[in-house]
């Protein structure tokens, strides 16, 4: 089992950053490919970014690419999704997700371990 936990979210106006944090406990999470998802309030959960197990590999979907960077750090146990140039459209439950595939993955069926989200809120 592993347990994620994010941190970071909060309120900052369009054009500011944030980093998000996702911290795992339980087992390590160096094996697992994490991604980012977030849902928007009356929208499905979307897929936002992904990192391979040994942090070689990472993947955006098309409206973050340039603004947002996925990065871990196996050793503390913790992937980061550094968000730039904020939009009021990015606001929505960011949450983090473990898989043991070995691809890239957007599908959320194919993540085994969610955290609970955090809240990012960017204003005009």
């Amino acid at each position: 089992q592993v347990q994620l936990v994010e941190s970071g979210g909060g309120l900052v106006q369009a054009g500011g950053s944030l980093r998000l944090s996702c911290a795992a406990s339980g087992r390590t999470l160096s094996t697992y490919s994490v991604g980012w998802f977030r849902q928007a309030p009356g929208k499905e959960r979307e897929f936002v970014a992904f990192i391979s197990w040994s942090g070689v590999t990472t993947y955006y979907t098309d409206s973050v690419k340039g603004r947002f960077t996925i990065s871990r750090d196996n050793a503390k146990n913790t992937v980061y999704l550094q968000m730039n140039s904020l939009k009021l459209e990015d606001t929505a439950v960011y949450s983090c997700a473990a898989s043991v595939v070995a691809y890239i993955s957007t599908k959320r069926g194919e993540y085994d371990y969610w955290g609970q989200g955090t809240q990012v809120t960017v204003s005009s």
